[in-house]
Protein backbone atom coordinates (compact mmCIF):
# COMPACT_ATOMS: atom_id res chain seq x y z
CA UNK A 1 0.00 0.00 0.00
CA UNK A 2 2.97 2.55 1.36
CA UNK A 3 4.59 1.58 -2.48
CA UNK A 4 1.84 2.12 -4.49
CA UNK A 5 1.32 5.72 -2.56
CA UNK A 6 4.76 6.69 -2.88
CA UNK A 7 4.89 5.64 -6.80
CA UNK A 8 1.88 7.82 -7.46
CA UNK A 9 3.45 10.82 -5.22
CA UNK A 10 6.65 10.38 -7.41
CA UNK A 11 4.39 10.48 -10.47
CA UNK A 12 2.44 13.52 -9.12
CA UNK A 13 6.25 15.44 -8.29
CA UNK A 14 7.56 14.56 -11.92
CA UNK A 15 4.24 15.48 -13.50
CA UNK A 16 4.44 18.90 -11.91
CA UNK A 17 8.16 19.18 -12.49
CA UNK A 18 7.47 18.97 -16.52
CA UNK A 19 4.70 21.32 -15.96
CA UNK A 20 7.30 24.08 -14.24
CA UNK A 21 9.54 23.11 -16.82
CA UNK A 22 7.57 24.11 -19.84
CA UNK A 23 6.08 26.94 -18.31
CA UNK A 24 9.85 28.28 -17.71
CA UNK A 25 10.32 27.15 -21.43
CA UNK A 26 7.27 29.33 -22.89
CA UNK A 27 8.03 32.10 -20.46
CA UNK A 28 11.55 32.34 -21.89
CA UNK A 29 10.71 31.75 -25.74
CA UNK A 30 7.56 34.02 -26.04
CA UNK A 31 5.24 34.84 -22.56
CA UNK A 32 4.12 33.23 -19.48
CA UNK A 33 1.08 30.74 -20.41
CA UNK A 34 -0.69 31.26 -17.32
CA UNK A 35 -1.23 34.99 -16.65
CA UNK A 36 -1.55 35.18 -20.55
CA UNK A 37 -4.60 32.96 -20.25
CA UNK A 38 -5.92 35.51 -18.06
CA UNK A 39 -5.00 38.11 -19.64
CA UNK A 40 -6.86 37.26 -23.02
CA UNK A 41 -9.90 36.49 -21.48
CA UNK A 42 -10.10 40.49 -19.64
CA UNK A 43 -8.83 41.84 -22.94
CA UNK A 44 -11.59 39.81 -24.30
CA UNK A 45 -14.12 41.39 -21.71
CA UNK A 46 -12.99 44.80 -22.39
CA UNK A 47 -12.92 44.65 -26.06
CA UNK A 48 -17.00 44.55 -25.20
CA UNK A 49 -16.88 47.22 -22.72
CA UNK A 50 -14.80 49.23 -25.43
CA UNK A 51 -17.90 49.18 -27.76
CA UNK A 52 -20.40 49.79 -25.81
CA UNK A 53 -18.68 53.33 -24.51
CA UNK A 54 -17.86 53.96 -28.15
CA UNK A 55 -21.71 53.61 -28.61
CA UNK A 56 -23.01 55.14 -25.46
CA UNK A 57 -24.40 58.50 -25.88
CA UNK A 58 -23.59 61.85 -24.76
CA UNK A 59 -25.82 63.72 -22.25
CA UNK A 60 -27.99 66.02 -22.87
CA UNK A 61 -25.61 69.10 -21.99
CA UNK A 62 -22.65 67.46 -22.97
CA UNK A 63 -24.85 67.36 -26.65
CA UNK A 64 -25.61 70.81 -26.50
CA UNK A 65 -21.98 71.99 -25.90
CA UNK A 66 -20.75 69.89 -28.90
CA UNK A 67 -23.56 71.54 -30.82
CA UNK A 68 -21.40 75.10 -29.80
CA UNK A 69 -18.31 73.67 -30.66
CA UNK A 70 -17.37 74.20 -34.62
CA UNK A 71 -13.77 72.70 -34.99
CA UNK A 72 -13.17 68.82 -34.43
CA UNK A 73 -9.95 69.63 -32.57
CA UNK A 74 -12.53 71.37 -29.76
CA UNK A 75 -14.88 68.51 -30.11
CA UNK A 76 -11.65 65.81 -29.53
CA UNK A 77 -10.53 68.04 -26.62
CA UNK A 78 -14.47 68.13 -25.13
CA UNK A 79 -14.99 64.40 -25.13
CA UNK A 80 -11.33 63.67 -23.88
CA UNK A 81 -11.99 65.39 -21.00
CA UNK A 82 -15.46 64.26 -20.52
CA UNK A 83 -13.87 60.38 -20.84
CA UNK A 84 -10.94 61.67 -18.16
CA UNK A 85 -13.65 62.96 -15.80
CA UNK A 86 -15.58 59.11 -15.91
CA UNK A 87 -12.99 56.47 -16.75
CA UNK A 88 -12.62 54.65 -12.97
CA UNK A 89 -8.97 52.62 -12.62
CA UNK A 90 -9.07 49.44 -14.90
CA UNK A 91 -12.25 50.69 -16.91
CA UNK A 92 -11.14 50.46 -20.92
CA UNK A 93 -10.70 53.99 -22.74
CA UNK A 94 -9.25 53.01 -25.53
CA UNK A 95 -7.09 50.82 -27.79
CA UNK A 96 -3.13 50.57 -28.86
CA UNK A 97 -1.89 49.21 -31.83
CA UNK A 98 1.80 49.16 -33.14
CA UNK A 99 1.61 47.57 -36.97
CA UNK A 100 5.33 46.78 -36.98
CA UNK A 101 5.08 44.77 -34.01
CA UNK A 102 1.66 43.41 -34.27
CA UNK A 103 0.13 45.12 -31.50
CA UNK A 104 -3.37 45.25 -30.23
CA UNK A 105 -4.83 45.70 -26.99
CA UNK A 106 -7.49 47.79 -25.11
CA UNK A 107 -6.05 50.32 -22.80
CA UNK A 108 -7.54 50.45 -19.35
CA UNK A 109 -7.09 53.70 -16.69
CA UNK A 110 -4.45 53.36 -14.32
CA UNK A 111 -1.11 51.55 -13.90
CA UNK A 112 -1.81 49.47 -11.09
CA UNK A 113 -0.94 45.93 -10.83
CA UNK A 114 -4.43 44.59 -10.96
CA UNK A 115 -4.68 47.39 -14.36
CA UNK A 116 -2.16 46.18 -15.93
CA UNK A 117 -2.94 42.26 -15.47
CA UNK A 118 -6.08 43.39 -18.18
CA UNK A 119 -3.07 45.30 -20.63
CA UNK A 120 -1.69 47.99 -21.15
CA UNK A 121 -2.45 51.27 -18.77
CA UNK A 122 -2.46 54.97 -19.02
CA UNK A 123 -0.34 56.95 -15.97
CA UNK A 124 -3.26 58.69 -14.34
CA UNK A 125 -1.02 61.91 -13.63
CA UNK A 126 -0.75 61.97 -17.61
CA UNK A 127 -2.71 63.71 -20.58
CA UNK A 128 -5.63 61.21 -23.03
CA UNK A 129 -5.30 61.98 -27.00
CA UNK A 130 -6.68 65.02 -28.29
CA UNK A 131 -5.65 67.25 -24.96
CA UNK A 132 -2.53 68.88 -24.86
CA UNK A 133 0.58 67.05 -23.35
CA UNK A 134 2.40 63.88 -22.81
CA UNK A 135 0.26 60.94 -22.85
CA UNK A 136 1.95 58.01 -21.02
CA UNK A 137 1.15 53.93 -20.87
CA UNK A 138 2.87 51.35 -19.41
CA UNK A 139 3.03 47.14 -19.76
CA UNK A 140 4.14 44.40 -19.16
CA UNK A 141 6.71 42.50 -21.26
CA UNK A 142 6.90 38.76 -20.28
CA UNK A 143 3.43 38.05 -18.25
CA UNK A 144 -0.39 39.10 -18.81
CA UNK A 145 -0.41 39.13 -22.53
CA UNK A 146 3.33 40.55 -22.68
CA UNK A 147 1.73 43.48 -24.51
CA UNK A 148 5.06 45.79 -24.88
CA UNK A 149 7.43 42.72 -24.89
CA UNK A 150 8.53 43.76 -28.83
CA UNK A 151 9.07 47.85 -27.93
CA UNK A 152 12.63 47.45 -27.75
CA UNK A 153 12.22 46.67 -32.06
CA UNK A 154 10.59 49.89 -32.62
CA UNK A 155 12.63 52.45 -34.60
CA UNK A 156 12.41 55.81 -35.73
CA UNK A 157 9.26 56.31 -37.41
CA UNK A 158 7.67 53.68 -36.34
CA UNK A 159 3.74 54.16 -36.25
CA UNK A 160 2.12 54.04 -33.08
CA UNK A 161 -1.55 54.06 -33.18
CA UNK A 162 -4.34 54.96 -30.16
CA UNK A 163 -7.69 54.30 -31.27
CA UNK A 164 -10.12 56.56 -28.66
CA UNK A 165 -13.87 56.44 -28.76
CA UNK A 166 -13.60 60.20 -29.59
CA UNK A 167 -10.96 59.85 -32.40
CA UNK A 168 -7.68 57.89 -34.04
CA UNK A 169 -4.48 59.72 -32.99
CA UNK A 170 -0.78 58.75 -34.97
CA UNK A 171 2.20 59.02 -32.96
CA UNK A 172 5.62 58.41 -34.78
CA UNK A 173 8.69 57.14 -32.72
CA UNK A 174 11.65 59.42 -32.76
CA UNK A 175 13.82 57.96 -29.79
CA UNK A 176 14.33 55.46 -27.15
CA UNK A 177 15.64 55.67 -23.86
CA UNK A 178 17.12 52.73 -20.88
CA UNK A 179 16.06 54.97 -17.37
CA UNK A 180 16.29 53.86 -13.46
CA UNK A 181 12.57 53.11 -12.56
CA UNK A 182 12.90 56.11 -10.15
CA UNK A 183 13.14 58.17 -13.37
CA UNK A 184 10.04 59.78 -13.78
CA UNK A 185 10.93 62.52 -15.74
CA UNK A 186 9.87 60.95 -19.13
CA UNK A 187 6.58 61.52 -18.39
CA UNK A 188 6.72 64.94 -17.87
CA UNK A 189 4.98 67.82 -20.50
CA UNK A 190 6.96 68.91 -23.35
CA UNK A 191 5.92 72.56 -24.14
CA UNK A 192 4.04 73.06 -27.45
CA UNK A 193 4.55 69.42 -27.81
CA UNK A 194 1.98 66.37 -28.22
CA UNK A 195 3.40 63.42 -27.34
CA UNK A 196 3.08 59.74 -26.38
CA UNK A 197 5.26 57.50 -23.72
CA UNK A 198 5.25 54.10 -23.22
CA UNK A 199 7.33 52.22 -20.54
CA UNK A 200 8.02 48.53 -19.71
CA UNK A 201 10.36 46.95 -17.67
CA UNK A 202 13.81 45.93 -18.93
CA UNK A 203 16.00 43.96 -19.90
CA UNK A 204 13.31 41.40 -20.21
CA UNK A 205 12.50 38.83 -17.11
CA UNK A 206 14.07 42.06 -14.96
CA UNK A 207 12.34 44.94 -13.26
CA UNK A 208 15.94 46.60 -12.74
CA UNK A 209 15.00 49.51 -15.41
CA UNK A 210 12.94 50.96 -18.07
CA UNK A 211 12.69 50.84 -21.28
CA UNK A 212 11.27 53.82 -22.90
CA UNK A 213 9.68 54.85 -25.91
CA UNK A 214 8.93 58.55 -26.97
CA UNK A 215 6.63 58.94 -30.16
CA UNK A 216 5.02 62.81 -31.24
CA UNK A 217 1.70 63.24 -32.78
CA UNK A 218 1.38 63.49 -36.62
CA UNK A 219 -1.80 63.16 -36.89
CA UNK A 220 -5.31 63.09 -35.52
CA UNK A 221 -8.89 61.97 -36.88
CA UNK A 222 -12.34 62.36 -34.98
CA UNK A 223 -14.58 59.49 -34.51
CA UNK A 224 -18.15 59.52 -33.07
CA UNK A 225 -19.48 62.40 -31.69
CA UNK A 226 -15.91 64.59 -32.62
CA UNK A 227 -16.28 64.63 -36.02
CA UNK A 228 -18.96 67.05 -37.35
CA UNK A 229 -21.55 64.78 -39.33
CA UNK A 230 -21.53 63.34 -35.44
CA UNK A 231 -21.59 59.42 -36.32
Amino acid sequence: MRGGLLRVLSALLTAAGLLFLVDAGLTVAWQEPVSALYARVQQGWLADDLSDLERAAPTPGELAALERLKSDRRRIAFLARALRRRADEGDPIGRIRIPRIGVSFVVVEGTEPGDLRKGPGRYADTSLPGLPGTVALAGHRTTYLAPFRDVDKLGRGSDIVIEMPYGRFTYEVFQKRIVDPSDVGVLARVPLERRLVLTACHPLYSARQRIVVLARLTRTEPRGRASARGD
